[in-house]
């Protein structure tokens, strides 16, 4: 409704804004599509501000949303990306700013489908299909390798002239097929399933040279992505230029950013290894002469210790000792025995001077009874009794001629 202001009675400021505020919130919510051209999402703040601009008439407006809203894009949507925002105009009175609050947004376009393929990518994420461990390791020297190409494309002619470039003797199985299109999917699915069931295959490349987001479609698909994953021999993915990124390149045992790099990662270059396999020889041959004149520097070190230049010296040295030992051992012995045989004589010697023999030999006799009793005095014999008297020179008979007891000392009681 018209208000009735005049110069006399105007509205302020604040009551125009309130009343253009009212007018606005009746407004209901509208579906707006535009450009990003700014976008602020500061950390840790839960609002995130938008631009949106209509390219065709130089029109911009400001967006609000709650960042759990513009996370769910955010992935996707970035400034320059045309959306389709779900949003409800609100005034600021303060400042008397219009703006929108959007509840929802949606890319449009390719953003629409990059939105799409980053949700198909999460999803066989989560499967593991882009799992680090189930990548299969590419052979050094393939003999076979498996090309799927556009015929006659650039992307062929690069593969198939580097890799010969690189390596002369290499085999190539091709399958031309078409690369964009509603047939692409299913040409590239059965050719990748026809090298990978044959055994001389020992790698597969899939190439295709550059193109749109729409161009570089199937190679995104999820039956390719599928096939990929189960194949039993290793997969190169060769699609578009460096900036590229599809699905494709995920699942892959190797992802090479342009079909000439796939030539020179799945093929050796036969002058590199030439000159590695000059490097090894030389560097083994380095190893053995240096081993070798360790060796023989051991060698003359060990001929040049004394023991090895005279062998008979220490033979000689033990000899010597040992005839030293032995004269010392033949004095000790001579010295001993010298000794042993002095005691032994002047043992003889008082031997023979305590013997009964040499008692004897000064005159003496021993006189027996005829059972062999020695006679001690006088009293042990009787008149008439005989007696053994034994001398030094032998023994002879005696009598005894009378006796009986004496009162005096020695043989007074009677003659023998």
């Amino acid at each position: 409704m018209a208000l009735n202001t005049s110069a006399q009675a105007p509205l302020p400021v604040g009551e125009v804004s309130r009343l253009i505020g009212g007018w606005i919130d009746r407004l209901g919510a509208v579906w707006v599509e535009g450009q990003i051209t700014q976008l602020s999402r500061r950390p840790g703040a839960g609002v995130v501000f938008l631009t949106l601009r209509d390219p065709s008439h130089d029109i911009s407006i400001s967006v609000t949303c709650y960042r759990q809203v513009f996370d769910a894009v955010a992935d996707v949507v970035s400034e320059g990306a045309r959306v389709i925002v779900h949003a409800k105009p609100e005034w600021y009175a303060p400042r008397g700013q219009l703006s929108l609050r959007a509840a929802e947004i949606r890319p449009v376009g390719v953003g629409e489908l990059l939105a799409r393929l980053e949700q198909l990518k999460k999803a066989l994420a989560a499967e593991g299909l882009f799992a680090v461990e189930r990548k299969k390791p590419l052979p050094f020297l393939p003999q076979l390798v498996g090309l799927v190409c556009g015929r006659a494309s650039a992307a062929e002619r690069d593969v198939l002239e580097n890799a010969r470039h690189r390596w002369p003797a290499v085999r190539f199985e091709v399958r031309n097929v078409a690369v964009q299109g509603v047939h692409a999917v299913p040409q590239v699915v059965r050719a990748v399933r026809e090298l990978d069931a044959l055994e001389a295959v020992d790698v597969i490349i899939v190439a295709r040279g550059g193109g749109s987001v729409e161009d570089l479609l199937p190679f995104s698909d999820e039956q390719l992505v599928r096939t990929v994953a189960g194949c039993r021999t290793p997969v190169v993915s060769a699609i578009g230029h460096e900036p590229d990124n599809p699905l494709l390149d995920h699942v892959a045992d190797l992802r090479a950013s342009t079909p000439t790099d796939a030539a020179k990662k799945v093929v050796p270059d036969v002058g590199e290894e030439l000159v590695r396999v000059q490097g090894l020889r030389d560097r083994a041959r380095r190893c053995v002469r240096g081993l070798v004149e360790r060796e023989e520097r051991g060698l003359a070190h060990a001929l040049a210790r004394p023991s090895m230049e005279d062998p008979h010296r220490m033979v000689d040295e033990r000899a010597e000792q040992i005839t030293s030992l032995a004269d010392r051992g033949r004095r000790t012995l001579r010295h001993l025995l010298d000794r042993a045989e002095s005691e032994l004589t002047h043992t003889h010697a008082r031997v023979v001077a305590l013997s009964p023999a040499a008692t004897l030999r000064r005159g003496y006799a021993v006189l027996q009874k005829p059972q062999g009793q020695v006679v001690r005095g006088a009293r042990e014999v009787s008149s008439g009794e005989t007696l053994r008297a034994r001398v030094a020179e032998g023994e002879f008979t005696v009598r005894v001629e009378s006796g009986g007891p004496s009162t005096g000392s020695g043989l007074d009681e009677g003659d023998i």
